[in-house]
């Protein structure tokens, strides 16, 4: 690669728990012969995800190359903490040759791509393409909303009423700005709800977009990175509820970090965790946790009721600290209670 050489980047967006960073650890490890970088971008405090992928670095992607932006949605801190750190990985001893960048659930890729026509990166760098995921069993059943009753009984009771929920505005802002479209957890979804997804999928976009089923993050490489999108230079052919305004909102969403004891039986905390989603509305939780008598840490990763959790890799020296973050909309957080049903 010469200097001369645009570096392409790869935006992975979805909604919470869609399975980014399944996909990212695939493509870690069949790279296509390319040195990656990647930028993990977390909601709230703590960075899981990061540290996940961080697990998974080899010659390939070393730790180094991998750099996480956490507590700020990277397409609201373009100017304070993108631009500043994709300057930095271009200027690594050893340039990577593509780079992936793993929006929250939370970000809206749109002002994101805006971001690559600054100055100071347009010549050096361009958008491979988007890559959109959505769960192919939530989109099926509805799930990226709330409670899509309530939303459709309010609609029919006044006509004036015409938006949608912040949770689907984000999913449908998401899948609108991508060049390809992974149905994911397609073993979960089945045929019925691979068709059903689609259906939602295609109803809602605005231009010709593949949509593939994806299972445990599983996908050749060939058909994510080289898309030569160039998504950069098409951003008015990409809709979104946000257009003409200069930034977003995430007032709608909030997360609280839990730390927790050492647990003596991680199925009992699935339990706990899945009555806790059930009640109090609780989008994600995901984290790492202290069991008794193992040396290996917990990995915990719940998408609503959904829980699973593994043991991925030993704490060594550093504390055996269990925390966890919890997401969820701004009117379900109550840190006390969820405190309270993660330590009952």
């Amino acid at each position: 690669m010469t200097d001369l050489t645009k570096i392409p980047v790869t935006v992975i967006t979805g909604f919470l728990g869609a399975g980014k960073t399944t996909l990212i650890r695939h493509l870690m490890q069949n790279p296509q012969g390319k040195r990656l970088a990647i930028l993990v971008n977390e909601f709230g405090t703590v960075g899981v995800d990061g540290d996940i992928l961080k697990s998974c670095a080899d010659e390939n992607c070393p730790v180094e190359n991998i750099v996480e932006l956490a507590n700020g949605c990277i397409c609201c801190t373009v100017a304070d903490d993108f631009i500043p750190t994709i300057e930095a990985l271009m200027a690594m001893p050893v340039r990577p040759d593509h780079i992936l960048i793993e929006t929250s659930g939370l970000a809206l890729p749109k002002p994101l791509l805006k971001a690559f026509d600054w100055p100071a990166i347009r010549s050096r760098i361009t958008v491979d393409g988007v890559i959109g995921l959505a769960d192919a069993e939530a989109v099926a059943a509805g799930r990226f909303a709330p409670d899509v009753a309530a939303v459709d009984a309010q609609r029919a009771a006044d006509d004036s009423i015409d938006h949608e929920t912040p949770l689907s505005e984000v999913f449908e802002d998401q899948i609108l700005c991508a060049d390809l479209i992974l149905l994911t957890k397609a073993d979960l979804a089945g045929e019925v709800g691979l068709t059903a997804a689609r259906g939602v999928i295609e109803a809602e976009m605005s231009r010709k977009v593949a949509i593939l089923p994806v299972t445990d993050g599983r996908i050749d490489p060939r058909l994510i990175l080289g898309l030569n999108a160039a998504a950069e230079d098409d951003i008015a052919a990409r809709p979104s509820h946000h257009d003409g305004e200069d930034d977003h909102e995430h007032e709608d969403f909030d997360s609280v970090v839990i730390d927790l004891p050492e647990i003596t039986d991680p199925d009992d905390l699935a339990l706990r965790i899945q009555r806790l989603a059930r009640n109090q509305h609780i989008l994600r939780v995901k984290g790492h946790v202290a069991v008794t008598g193992k040396p290996m840490r917990l990995l915990v990763q719940a998408v609503g009721e959904r829980v699973r959790h593994q043991y991925d890799r030993p704490w060594g020296d550093g504390p055996r600290q269990s925390r966890l973050v919890v997401i969820a909309e701004h009117h379900h957080i109550d840190p006390a209670a969820i405190r309270a049903a993660l330590e009952a």
